[in-house]
């Protein structure tokens, strides 16, 4: 019974450690890499983004206060218009010239 057990712990150590170096192989090839690397980038981008939004939130938040403060102060109303739908126009690409 001892003998079974142990060849069965030595089994299940076998396929753990065959499957951990082809993992290990396989993250060490070119495509590998490039895989493990676009994860990362792919990680960053998204916790940059997420970094951005919060700022832009902070920021606006802040913004809004400060306003508040003013207009309570001065009895001025002090926030900007709305941007408008010509905000949003298609800006002209570089390089090209404007006489056709």
């Amino acid at each position: 019974m001892k003998r079974l057990f142990w060849v069965g712990v030595g089994v299940a150590v076998g396929v753990t450690a065959t499957r951990k170096v082809n993992e290990m192989t396989q993250k060490a090839t070119p495509a590998g890499i490039g895989t493990s690397l676009g994860e990362g980038l792919r990680e960053l981008g998204a916790g940059l983004g997420a970094f951005g939004a919060e700022v832009r939130a902070g920021m606006n938040e802040r913004a809004e206060e400060l306003y508040a403060m003013v207009e309570d102060t001065t009895e001025i109303p002090v926030r900007p218009e709305p941007p408008t739908s010509a905000r949003h126009a298609r800006a002209p690409r570089r390089g090209a010239s404007h006489a056709r």
